[in-house]
């Protein structure tokens, strides 16, 4: 995927860091990262939040909002982000939640809508996706945006 090609490339340059919190993904977007040689300079790492349960202890989404709106949303993809960025100290953090499919459940009922957020000093941007694809389809695209994302925002 050229885009996590050009995402270490820039990062490199750049000497900065970067660490993913992933949830409908699942960790593809770790393993795009670390296909690409030399990753190991600036990608940290990365927390596979699938469960509502690590998505409040280890990143910080307070329970209530997970409750009240589910974990599809900006407000959570926001939270899991910054989370990230803060519990594993990187210049930078991205976060993919959604539904991707082919199941859905009360508080998230769309499938394929996904959200990415990209977190850094300046602040939060978040995204909001609506993929038509396959479950795989609408991983890949999930994770394609969150690469774009943070491109726009990169060094």
């Amino acid at each position: 995927m050229d885009e996590a090609v050009q995402v270490i490339a820039r990062l490199t340059a750049a000497e900065r860091t970067l660490v993913t919190a992933e949830s409908c993904t699942g960790g593809l977007l770790g393993k795009l990262l670390t296909d690409v040689p030399g990753a190991s300079a600036v990608y940290l790492g990365g927390i596979i939040s699938y469960a509502y349960a690590v998505k409040e202890r280890l990143l910080g989404v307070p329970h209530a909002l997970l409750e009240a709106q589910g974990a599809v949303c900006e407000p959570v993809a926001r939270r899991m982000a910054e989370g990230a960025r803060s519990l594993l100290g990187a210049d930078y953090a991205l976060s993919v939640t959604g539904n991707a499919g082919p199941g859905t459940d009360e508080k998230n009922p769309r499938v394929g809508e996904i959200f990415v957020a990209c977190a850094d000093a300046a602040g939060t941007r978040c995204v909001r996706l609506e993929c038509g694809g396959t479950r795989g389809e609408n991983r890949e695209a999930a994770c394609r945006a969150a690469l774009r994302l943070l491109l726009e925002r990169a060094v």
